[in-house]
């Protein structure tokens, strides 16, 4: 009995210390945080940790659902998520200590997954073809608080418009702004979101829309002042009727990790996303169309500094 007792003893001691025999190789876990289950976070993050887990070896990877970019960017700066989906402004704050943040984190991005430009959207009828000509027009900016209420707002203060008295503006969540436009309640409307988007084609299925440009040095000003936003191009065709490049400012979408992510995983992790956008069984293109625009050259794109493990890859991958 006592010798079967210390037997048991030793054998938890040996188990504790690690010396009970070869070591038994366990899977590294990771962690996506994304966002709500209706939109694009969810869906995409989800596809990207399947892509990870069933290609690369030794790693098991899952996505969570999360309040997204705010969230996110906390839950990967405290180490709690190894990778977050979050708003290149968002996470820009996040590392300076910025509202909503009340202290600097550690986050780094392992790639910039797409761009969100702002479209300011309006119709011939209204006869507006540039930001001037917004000018005592009635004009929905999406709900308070939002990203897209807070890019339009810094967009027609860099034009020059005083918000109470230049402009007649209105506060409407898309589908309401989709409504109020085709309506003729309101003459023109912002949006941010990835195109080619479902809002902007049904105004263009039932309306001739026009969208609004910016000039290169009204863009580059605007980026040289809030360096978390972008020029992105919407290019000719995307929306129908609408002819021409339409440049914008835009904000991005990062997959985050933490600083101290290794070399080795963020190298392997980006890799297999990377590999696995348009081809493979586990194709990221047929979770979302979205994961198109998953191209080395708009990854490098980001308002944080790129995890030297990724940039390792995009190195490569762009040689």
């Amino acid at each position: 009995m006592k010798r079967a007792l210390y037997m048991t003893f030793i054998i938890c001691m040996a188990v504790c210390l690690g010396f009970a025999g070869p070591a038994i190789a366990k899977d590294m876990f990771l962690t996506i945080g994304t966002g709500s289950p209706g939109g694009v976070y969810y869906p995409l993050g989800g596809g990207m940790s399947v892509v990870v887990q069933k290609t690369v070896d030794g790693i098991r990877c899952a996505a969570e659902s999360t309040g997204a970019s705010v969230e996110n960017s906390r839950l990967v700066g405290i180490g709690d998520t190894d990778m977050g989906m979050v708003m290149g402004s968002v996470a820009y704050k996040a590392t300076k200590g910025l509202d909503p943040f009340d202290k600097q984190y550690p986050i780094v991005a392992l790639f910039q997954m797409y761009p969100a430009p702002e479209h300011i959207v309006t119709t011939k009828q209204s006869g507006i073809k540039t930001i001037a000509d917004l000018k005592g027009k009635k004009v929905s900016i999406d709900v308070p608080g939002s990203g897209c209420s807070t890019m339009a707002k810094a967009i027609l203060e860099a034009a020059g418009f005083d918000l109470e008295k230049d402009l007649k503006l209105a506060n409407l969540s898309q589908s309401e702004s989709v409504q109020a436009l085709k309506d003729g309640i309101v003459d023109a409307c912002f949006f941010n979101f990835a195109y080619p988007a479902s809002a902007v084609m049904d105004l263009a299925a039932t309306r001739d829309i026009v969208m609004v440009t910016v000039s290169k040095e009204f863009a580059d000003n605007i980026v040289k002042d809030n360096p978390y936003y972008l020029k992105v191009t919407i290019p000719k065709g995307t929306y129908d009727d609408v002819d021409y490049d339409v440049l914008c400012i835009g904000d991005s979408n990062v997959m985050i990790a933490n600083k101290n992510m290794s070399d080795d995983i963020a190298y392997k992790v980006t890799k297999a996303i990377y590999t696995n956008v348009n081809e493979g069984k586990y194709a990221l293109i047929n979770i979302h169309p979205i994961a198109a625009q998953l191209t080395p050259s708009n990854a490098i794109n980001s308002p944080i500094p790129i995890h030297p493990g990724a940039m390792k890859y995009f190195k490569e991958a762009m040689k």
